[in-house]
């Protein structure tokens, strides 16, 4: 098949390109700035193109087999330019994509989205994915709609997030402040390697058109157990203090005005809700929990 990889030299994009490429098939990574992620790899290459800007998409959509859209903004971070920002780009942007798949004669379409996506949902980031998905539901195209928890692995941000919290919320203190002591809040994640096979499989098999999964990793962790696990992984103890939820929201309400702090009000909420689920559909894919990478063991606590 060939298949146009949208943020294909991103995290997950990078990955799934080398993985949909090893299966032989003709990959392009569309990107606003391609790197040379790719020198030297066979059978993928990059061309230039912003989903916010239909115009300069639609060529090099057009004749693919399928198309995957994986250009996201982080929920973890207040985007620049502020948390509209995400419907821009969730929203905005995968309705230029598929308007311009459904015009390029293309017959897959998958779309990553997120647990919990929802046009009425807490915050700026599910409202845009769930907008997102119902553009692709409703469009001319065979799709397949995957929402992932968070991702972990070698050139994610998910680990370095969780130290970066401490020096928003406690810079040069023996102690670390976690909103509701880091327990209000679980996380199902998975890592990038047992996720990209999932998702190569989902746009180049017929069984997954037209399907919704929910794919997350083995273990359901509070952000306070995967706070202990990184500076455990790093030879490094750290007190763990409550920061009580609601000091959590005025503060983070406070501090978005400042320049350069990446938090807000739409991260607090975020972690006033969990990012697992209870129907986990890695089976769909002949995969089984104890077949996928653990927290632990990607960090060799």
């Amino acid at each position: 098949m060939e298949i146009l990889v949208a943020g294909g030299t991103g995290f997950i994009g990078s990955y799934l390109c080398r993985e949909l490429a090893d299966r032989g098939h003709e990959v392009t990574a569309l990107s606003r700035s391609p790197s040379d992620e790719f020198d030297g790899v066979e059978s993928v290459e990059t061309t230039v193109g912003d989903v916010t800007a239909a115009d300069s998409i639609d060529d090099a959509v057009a004749g693919h087999d399928a198309v995957v859209n994986l250009v996201a903004l982080s929920p973890l971070f207040e985007p620049s330019g502020g948390n509209e920002r995400h419907d821009e780009v969730h929203r905005g942007g995968t309705e230029h994509l598929v308007e311009a798949a459904v015009d390029g004669g293309v017959d897959r379409f998958l779309q990553l989205s997120a647990l919990g996506a929802d046009p009425d949902g807490a915050t700026h980031y599910i409202r845009a994915k769930g907008a997102a998905e119902r553009l692709v539901t409703a469009a001319d195209v065979e799709e397949t709609i995957v929402r992932p928890s968070v991702v972990f692995g070698d050139g994610g941000e998910f680990v370095s997030f969780t130290k970066r919290l401490k020096s928003w919320f406690a810079p040069g203190l023996p102690v670390y402040p976690l909103p509701g002591g880091g327990r209000r809040t679980r996380f199902q994640p998975i890592h990038v390697s047992d996720l990209v096979p999932m998702l190569a499989d989902a746009v180049t098999e017929d069984a997954h058109a037209g399907e919704t999964y929910e794919l997350a990793g083995p273990e359901k962790l509070t952000l306070r157990e995967i706070t202990d696990m990184v500076y455990e992984s790093e030879g490094r103890s750290i007190t763990i203090v409550p920061l009580p939820m609601a000091l959590a929201r005025v503060g983070l309400t406070a501090l978005s005005v400042v320049p350069g702090f990446p938090m807000g009000p739409d991260q607090y909420r975020s972690l006033t809700f969990d990012n697992t689920t209870d129907g986990n559909d890695i089976d769909a894919f002949e995969v089984s929990a104890e077949d996928l990478t653990t927290f632990e063991e990607y960090l060799g606590v």
